[in-house]
């Protein structure tokens, strides 16, 4: 599996292209804007989107989705159904973080702890990591040890929890329960920063260190 992060809208988020090396078939995680410059990394990379997936659906992350699956005739796989409310929001969120066009949008599907989900030969696990958004997913490639972990986690930090339904101890359960047990070599695409391992914030990250109680 090969992938290119695309930094896209005022907020520099981590919009991810995935592909698989033998199909040259792709998905891409969390849209949140800038199209051009997400057509132009599926252009040069040549390759086939078949998905787009979505971590949650904070519209930074999610803003282009509608815009992206209907240009290329794919389906919406993410986020969990408890971030169906945010979708709703949308109008709301163009507002109040100066958006200036985005859709409401129908996953295709909903994920749930323990799905997968697939483009080309390539198996992506999913996990439910609720704190940040109630309804937040992660990805996870076990082969090439690499999680897509939208804002659950940053190098060095972890996700805002003071938007509506999130939750300061829900989030720091779900990192220590469900991304740190997949084991420290693991490298993470955050939504937003530079990448980092498990290991490393196991070590130094001043929320979710194991020195932390």
């Amino acid at each position: 599996m090969q992938y290119q992060i695309i930094p896209v809208t005022p907020f520099q988020q981590n919009c991810t292209l995935f592909w698989c090396d033998e199909t040259k078939k792709a998905a891409v995680v969390d849209p949140g804007g800038d199209i051009e410059l997400i057509n132009q990394a599926i252009e040069q990379n040549g390759v086939t989107l078949e998905k787009v997936l979505l971590t949650h659906a904070h519209i930074d992350h999610a803003g282009a989705t509608k815009a992206v699956a209907e240009k290329y005739s794919v389906d919406i796989e993410g986020p969990h159904k408890e971030d169906k409310f945010w979708i709703d929001l949308i109008p709301e969120q163009i507002t109040r973080f100066g958006f200036d066009h985005a859709e409401i949008f129908e996953p295709t599907r909903w994920l749930n702890q323990g799905d997968t989900v697939t483009f080309g030969n390539i198996s992506l696990e999913v996990y439910f990591c609720p704190g940040h958004t109630p309804g937040h997913v992660v990805f996870f490639h076990r082969e090439t040890k690499l999680a897509q972990v939208g804002d659950v986690l940053f190098k060095g930090s972890m996700g805002r929890t003071d938007f509506p339904r999130g939750d300061h101890a829900t989030l720091i359960k779900s990192i220590r329960e469900n991304l740190f047990p997949l084991g420290d070599d693991v490298c993470f695409i955050p939504g937003h920063g530079p990448m980092s391992t498990f290991g490393e914030e196991r070590r130094t990250n001043p929320f979710v260190a194991d020195r932390v109680s």
